[in-house]
This record gives C-alpha cells, sequence and structure tokens, in this order.
C-alpha cells in the first residue's frame, strides 16, 4: 500500500475522535469504510471478525489462505490505537516481522509503529510493535498481567507455530499470562480450535469468537496424477494453468528438476526474449548465478531459503510480472513467497524431518496446497500430487500396452524402493479430506522462564506454580515441569542468584514473597542473543598482545552464532578427507581408521577455552544454561586463507547453500560490529569487520542494508518502506587485497604467520634425518652449506639420541616470531635487520625436553611478497 493510504489512517484516527467520538459502532464504520475505499470492501467473515474484535472479544480467525486476515488484523491495531491500548503484531520469524513493520509504517505513520528483535529495538514506546512471539512471551513472564500492556489489543500470526517443537512454548505463554489482554489468533491450518476459545474464555472472563467458516475466495480442485511430471507441467502451461509452483522436499531436488525442465519447452521464444529483456543488465555472480540465469531464460524459476535474496526477490519479480510459467521450490514455498500461484504441483507426500522420513501431516499439506489460486485473477486454484515414480512407470508401461491382455500380463511391476516410505492415491484422499490436526501444548521450563518470572513484581513463587500448574499441558499424575523448575531453582541458590528471605525478615514482612532475587537483570537479559554478554566477557580471556589476538576475537562471535550447518558439514567432510590421507600414510588398517574419523570435525578453534569460560560464567549468569557454545572457523578460515565469498561456496560446494552462507557471514558482521568493544577494537580487528561488511554488501546488500537502516531508525523516520538494491555495488575482495585485488602475500599476517612456521620446520625435519646436503641446498647461499650443518649439528648429537618431529615438535609454543627486532636482537655476525624484516626461532623439540636448541632465522618481507612464499635466511643454530 502507499504512504498517501498509510496517512489516512492516521488522519482517519483523528477524525474518529473528533468526530463520532471511539465507540465501537464508530471505530467499526469508520475502519470498513476506509476499507471499502482503498479497494479492499470486506468480505463477510471479515466483517464478523471486525465487529468482534471492537466490541472487545476475542477472535480466532481460521480462514483459508487469500481471505484476508492480513485485513482484520489491520483493524484490531486501529481499535487498538483509536481505544488507547497498545497493539501488538507478532509472526515466527524476524523478516516477517519486519516485512510486517514496513507494512504499518507506510499504514499508521512512523510515529505509531515500534519494532522489536533480537537484532533491532526501533521506536520502543510506540503504541504499535512488531516483534516475534519470543519477544511477547519473554516480556509476558517479566511483568505477568499486570505490566504497562496488561490490557494490550494482541495479534498472533502463523499461530499454528504454537505445535512447533522448539518455538511452541513461545505462542502459549502470552495466552497464559496476559488475562487482561485481547487476542487475535490467526492461520489458515489451525484445526479444531475449541480447547483456545474455552481456556481463553475461563483466563480472561471475555467472550470468544471463531471465525471458521469462511469461502475460499479462490476455491481449490485436487488431482492424484500418474502422469510424467515433465508431460504434466508442459500440458500446464499450454492449456494457461500457470505460472506452476512445483514443490519438492529438499533443496537439492528442487535445482535438480528446474534443470531437467531445459530439455523441454516450458516458454516460447517471444516469452524467453521478455525474460531475457527483463533481466537486461543484473549481475550473476559464479556459482549458482551462473545455474539461475540459464534456468531463467528458458523460463523457469527456482525459489528457496538457501538461494541469495536478491536471486529471490528476482524471481518473484519475474513470476509477478508473468514471465516464468514453473517455479520449483521447496515446502516451506520459499520461506514467505511473494508470487502469484495458480497451480501446486507436490511432488511427494513424504519428507525426511530431521529423524526419519515420514507422510506429511494434514496441516502441512493444507499449507502447501493452500498457496494455488490468486485472488482476482483466477476463478479456481488447483492441487496436483504426483503418485510415486514406480507408480508413474507402471502406469507408463500399462498406457503403452493398451488393450492388448497378454502385453498387459508381461508388465513386470515396479515396486517402491526397498526401505522407502511409500504414499498412494488413498494417502493423498485421507489428507486432503483430513482437518489439520489439534494443536498440541509445547510448553517447557527453562532457567530463563524461571528468572523472568521471579523479577516481576508481586508474589513470583505463586505467579511460577500457577504457570507450571496451569497451562496447557495434559494433566499428569507428576508434573515434570515442577521437577524441572526445582532443579532450575536449585541451581540459581547455588550460584547465589536467589535467596530465601531470613526468618526474621518473613516475620516483620507478613505476606511478602521470602524468594528473591541478588541480583540485578539486564531488562533485555533474554530477549537479545544470549550469549552476547558472555562473548563480551570472553574477550578479556585474550591477550592483545598476541599475533593471533584478531583472529581469535572473531573466533569468540563465531562461537556464539548458530551454525551453517551446509559449510560446516562440508568442512567436516574435508577434514576427514585429509586426516584419512595422513593415515593411510602412516599404515594405519582400514578398521583403526575408520574409529579414528569418528573423532574429525570441523575447525572449531578456543572450543576448550571458551568452554570452561562458559562453565564459570554460567555461576552468576545461570539463564546462559539453556544456550549451548557452537566454536566454528568460517569468517576465521576466510581471513587467514584469504578467500572471497565465492571462493568458499566454490571449495566446499555450497552453490545451493549461498544464502545460508551469506545469512551467517551478515549475522557474524553485526554481532562483530555491536559485541567488540572499542577496547578490543584493535587496528586488524577493525579493518576485519571492514572487510566483511564489504565482503557482504559485495554479494547481496539487501540484508545489511535493512538492518542498517532499522537500527538508524531511518527507514521508521522516513515513514516508507525501504527499498534494496537487487544488484551488488562492489567486486568481492579479500582480506588483505590491495585496490588492484591482489592479496600481497605477507599482507594477510596470520597466513604468513604459517608459512614462516613451515619453512622453519622444514629446515627441523631435515635435520632429524641428517640431510645436510639438501639443508645446504636449501641454506648455502646464506652461508650454511651441507658442512657447516653438519658440524654444528653434531654438538646436538652429541647431547641428544634423537630430534622430535611430531605434534609436539610443531607445537606453537615452540616457535617465536619477532615481527619488529631491532639489532640487538639479531645473532652476533648476522645481517641486520632491514624495514621489513622478522626475526623467527624454531625450538628443537629434544628428549630431555630441555628446549634450548633451534634454529634462528631472518624472515625478508619484501623478498617473500616477490617470492610468493616464505624467504627465510637462516643466521644461527645451537643452544641460545
Amino acid at each position: 500500500m502507499s504512504t498517501t493510504t498509510g496517512a489516512a489512517l492516521n488522519v482517519l484516527l483523528d477524525d474518529l475522535e473528533d468526530a463520532a467520538g471511539t465507540t465501537p459502532d464508530a471505530i467499526y464504520e469508520a475502519f470498513t469504510s476506509w476499507a471499502a475505499a482503498s479497494g479492499l470492501p470486506p468480505y463477510p467473515h471479515q466483517e464478523e471478525a471486525l465487529m468482534s474484535l471492537v466490541a472487545g472479544d476475542h477472535v480466532i480467525l481460521a480462514t483459508p489462505t487469500g481471505s484476508g486476515k492480513s485485513l482484520v488484523a489491520m483493524g484490531a491495531l486501529f481499535t487498538a490505537l483509536a481505544t488507547g491500548r497498545t497493539g501488538y503484531y507478532t509472526a515466527p520469524l524476524k523478516a516477517l516481522v519486519s516485512e510486517k513493520f514496513f507494512d504499518l509504517v507506510d499504514l499508521f505513520g512512523s510515529a505509531n509503529v515500534g519494532m522489536v528483535t533480537g537484532d533491532s529495538a526501533i521506536n520502543p514506546g510506540a503504541p504499535i510493535i512488531c516483534c516475534t512471539a519470543e519477544i511477547l512471551a519473554n516480556q509476558a513472564l517479566r511483568d505477568g498481567g499486570a505490566g504497562a500492556d496488561g490490557d494490550a489489543l494482541v495479534c498472533m500470526d502463523e499461530f499454528h507455530f504454537y505445535a512447533d517443537p522448539q518455538r511452541g512454548w513461545a505462542w502459549q505463554v502470552p495466552l497464559l499470562e496476559l488475562t487482561g489482554a485481547q487476542f487475535l489468533l490467526m492461520s489458515a491450518t489451525l484445526g479444531d480450535v475449541s480447547f483456545f476459545a474455552t481456556d481463553l474464555r475461563r483466563r480472561t472472563g471475555t467472550d470468544v469468537v471463531v471465525v471458521a467458516d469462511a469461502e475460499r475466495p479462490v476455491p481449490l480442485t485436487y488431482a492424484y496424477s500418474v502422469e510424467p511430471i515433465q508431460d504434466l507441467l508442459l500440458e500446464l502451461v499450454q492449456t494457461h494453468r500457470s505460472p506452476v509452483y512445483v514443490v519438492h522436499f529438499a533443496q537439492k531436488d528442487a535445482v535438480e528438476r528446474a534443470q531437467s525442465l531445459t530439455s523441454v519447452q516450458v516458454a516460447t521464444r517471444e516469452q524467453r526474449d521478455r525474460v531475457a529483456d527483463a533481466l537486461g543488465d543484473f549481475r550473476f555472480g559464479p556459482g549458482f548465478g551462473v545455474i539461475l540465469s540459464r534456468l531463467l531464460r528458458h523460463g523457469v524459476g527456482v525459489h528457496h531459503a538457501g538461494m541469495l535474496p536478491r536471486y529471490r526477490r528476482l524471481v518473484e519479480r519475474l513470476t509477478q510480472q508473468g514471465l516464468l510459467g514453473v517455479v520449483c521450490g521447496t515446502d516451506t514455498l520459499g520461506v514467505g513467497i511473494n508470487v502469484p500461484i495458480r497451480t501446486v504441483v507436490v511432488t511427494s507426500l513424504t519428507k525426511y524431518d530431521g529423524e526419519r522420513s515420514r507422510h506429511l501431516t494434514a496441516r502441512e499439506f493444507h499449507q502447501i496446497a493452500g498457496r494455488a489460486g490468486r485472488a482476482g485473477f483466477d476463478t479456481t486454484g488447483e492441487v496436483i500430487v504426483q503418485a510415486p515414480d514406480h507408480v508413474i512407470e507402471n502406469a507408463k508401461a500399462l498406457a503403452k500396452a493398451g488393450d492388448d491382455e497378454r502385453k498387459r500380463r508381461k508388465i513386470v511391476r515396479k515396486k517402491a524402493p526397498a526401505g522407502a516410505v511409500n504414499w498412494t492415491d488413498k494417502t493423498f484422499e485421507r489428507l486432503r479430506d483430513a482437518d489439520p490436526e489439534p494443536l498440541t501444548s509445547q510448553f517447557h521450563v527453562t532457567h530463563t522462564m524461571v528468572l523472568s518470572v521471579l523479577a516481576r513484581p508481586g508474589d513470583p513463587v505463586a505467579a511460577m506454580y500457577r504457570l507450571l500448574t496451569d497451562n496447557h499441558e495434559p494433566e499428569r499424575e507428576r508434573n515434570p515441569h515442577l521437577r524441572r523448575a526445582v532443579e532450575i531453582y536449585r541451581s540459581l541458590r547455588t550460584a547465589g542468584v536467589v535467596e530465601h528471605a531470613p526468618a526474621s525478615w518473613r516475620r516483620e514482612h507478613p505476606g511478602e514473597p521470602y524468594v528473591r532475587l541478588t541480583v540485578d537483570l539486564p531488562r533485555d537479559f533474554a530477549l537479545n542473543a544470549p550469549l552476547s554478554p558472555f562473548a563480551l566477557a570472553a574477550l578479556d580471556l585474550l591477550d592483545p598482545d598476541h599475533p593471533d589476538f584478531a583472529l581469535d576475537v572473531v573466533s569468540v562471535i563465531e562461537a556464539t552464532l548458530e551454525d551453517p550447518r551446509p559449510l560446516l558439514y562440508a568442512q567436516q567432510r574435508a577434514a576427514k578427507g585429509e586426516a584419512v590421507g595422513a593415515m593411510k600414510a602412516e599404515g594405519l588398517e582400514y578398521d583403526e581408521r575408520m574409529a579414528l574419523l569418528e573423532d574429525v570435525t570441523w575447525p572449531q578453534p578456543l572450543a576448550e577455552l571458551l568452554g570452561a569460560a562458559l562453565v564459570t560464567y554460567r555461576r552468576t549468569n545461570p539463564w546462559v544454561s539453556d544456550y549451548e557454545l557452537h566454536p566454528k572457523s568460517v569468517v576465521r578460515e576466510m581471513v587467514e586463507q584469504a578467500m572471497t565469498f565465492s571462493e568458499l561456496v566454490s571449495r566446499y560446494q555450497l552453490a545451493r547453500s549461498e544464502g545460508v552462507v551469506l545469512r551467517y557471514l551478515t549475522d557474524a558482521y553485526r554481532a562483530l560490529r555491536q559485541v567488540v568493544p572499542d577496547a578490543a577494537r584493535t587496528e586488524e580487528v577493525a579493518a576485519i569487520i571492514d572487510w566483511l561488511g564489504e565482503l557482504v554488501r559485495s554479494v547481496d546488500s539487501s540484508l545489511l542494508d535493512e538492518w542498517e537502516a532499522l537500527a538508524a531508525g531511518a527507514a521508521a523516520a522516513a515513514g516508507a518502506v525501504a527499498v534494496f538494491d537487487d544488484t551488488p555495488t562492489a567486486v568481492e575482495r579479500r582480506f588483505g587485497a590491495a585496490a588492484d585485488g591482489v592479496v600481497a602475500f605477507t599482507r594477510n599476517r596470520h597466513a604468513f604467520r604459517v608459512a614462516v612456521r613451515n619453512a622453519l620446520f622444514r629446515r627441523v625435519e631435515l635435520a632429524a634425518r641428517e640431510a645436510y646436503e639438501v639443508l645446504g641446498r636449501l641454506d648455502g647461499d646464506a652461508g650454511w652449506d651441507a658442512e657447516r650443518w653438519s658440524g654444528t649439528l653434531d654438538g646436538y648429537w652429541r647431547e641428544y639420541d634423537w630430534l622430535g618431529t611430531g605434534p609436539e615438535a610443531r607445537s606453537a609454543t615452540l616457535v617465536d616470531i619477532d615481527e619488529h627486532p631491532t639489532d640487538a636482537d639479531v645473532p652476533d655476525g648476522a645481517p641486520r635487520p632491514g624495514v621489513r624484516t622478522w626475526l623467527a626461532r624454531q625450538t628443537f623439540d629434544d628428549p630431555a625436553g630441555d628446549h634450548d636448541w633451534g634454529v634462528t632465522a631472518l624472515v625478508d618481507l619484501d623478498a617473500s611478497d616477490a617470492a610468493g612464499t616464505a624467504v627465510v635466511r637462516v643466521v644461527a643454530v645451537g643452544p641460545r
């Protein structure tokens, strides 16, 4: 909607107060008149919901996709403003919250709308707040129903997330705690909501209106297909039943399906020319960008969460313009895909949920099917479910045999793959006809919950007991939540975070709470990244003078971020491949290799240090007990190896997961900017942060642009929908690269230090084998020929029997690199250091552990840059 339309709602509120007043009838008449004038005349079910909301009732809106739930939510928030209450809009994903924030700013004006997520808090005192369900739930736990917004009007979108195993608690807690609030619960797949209606009425004493009998604006037809999918898609496109969304349950399958369609003519020559014109000079990057460009020019789109945002928006835009007949995506419909879909083709009725393969639930099926049919465009939407491949093959063979009974008997029927979860037309009919399953409670108790309730005013023990015994969980003989709460409470007492008031105090203050916190919890201790304060504390454990300080700062921050799993699994595979090669070289047997590989994982720098630090930190900050560290090396590896985004994706073959990698790098950049204090922001740390921001922006600037606009409040202040450029404005740059893109060999100090250590250790390995001729060829120009090496090391062999070259010998503690040596540091008789010279010493691992012998060398940085390798000049061999 336009800014002009949004401003009209503000004016409408003013006119309402000046004229008719804010009676329910006046509010309803004003809003519905505005909606009709805006081209959105309410359907009967919307009118019923709006009338109930202005009358003060709770509303459960269980109407089909495309039936206008957003207009009802808008009317609810309008009602909240008109009656002087706070209005909350909650959604499951930060991206959806952000999208709704911009929409509402456009409708109600920037002064009336705020947003609170884990990343940003913009205008948090506004009368309309957009937030994730977790934000509202934690606020409800902290304040209870007696908070400042106890009479708020709460719109909970996508309420079917109530049944999500990990996050469902956040949709339940506000219903339990905000007994003075008015609720609008919305979803197209709620199923039987009688429990919620009864429970809300009991807790609040307010009537609950269920609106669930709306007719779908665009009715759906359902079919079960045994036709080969390419033939089916061609028929749909040629009979004007597109755009078609082809649903898969893995990103890989979606891309492979799209690629298979390039062998058939999905689009005419004219349509392909229109796509090419629409693409114009859009810049596709390497990797998946090359694949997507080719697909789009064939009239086929791909849309899934692993793609870069600018690629997803491009596919949406082309589909909205009617240029793509087929879009292949995943069952999430591309995480809120915003495209007009005429027909949905479901390729399977089974999915792998992370633990096992299973049939779709009725809710999942109807969530997918509901995207078919475009209001205002189509008179009907189609949902077509494909039979399993073996059934299609059998049908094809039977069709080829025709009516010849002899040929039909000879056909060897294919069967479902062994162990596979199969589906049939009966499975399809069951899902088609079934209502969504009843939503099940996912209530659970955490340290954060207990601490939040203990911090609220009033009697926290009574409030906690009520929360644990009067929730949506089924009654049991023994309450596991009470037991869990007692465990947490004991840990809090042990940590000294809570205490019992002395008996004397209790006698003097009868009726007052006897359990109290001994610390002042930060107001937002559970609302933002919970381990960020720990990261800030952990930075104090690092040595600012250590050469790897900047990299260690990065590793601390990375350990607090969510894992980009496709990348970490790829790193693990690479690490296992290297380990197998090393073990084969050592002659280990197969069984022994396989056993040792169980312990090989992706790089986890500082894991031991941070793990021990977190144990200590939990003693005084027990709420972090609900969270785990995730040590990893993504940004660190990119810095050490001077890699671009494209090189990282290429090395680990992550073309289908570019979006996942980019989101991780964006989160890392945000965290580095927000968490690292000035005291730890050395020149090199600042350089890494700046480089990472530039790199992310060069790949796809939208994620950063939106965050920075929100963080600055710029978008809200402007009162307009933010628009972000889809085209990168810069080329990717490696860390340490000059303006011409070239990375001087010594510019990346971390990688160069490794090269120096390797060069010195090469001398140790040769010395251990007494390979003096090779040593002489290496260092003869520096005056260390074979004879000199042999004569000098005779002194070592007179003292020791062997020279270690194992892991202990490679320890960083046996290497000392001075990047700023003086004349006094250099052994007598050796050349004096120049402007760009390091002094390095590799200490020998001797049998006695004396660690007195070693190799000392000057490192010529200019020569190293010219040679592209570490140029070292041995100046001394012997004891210190």
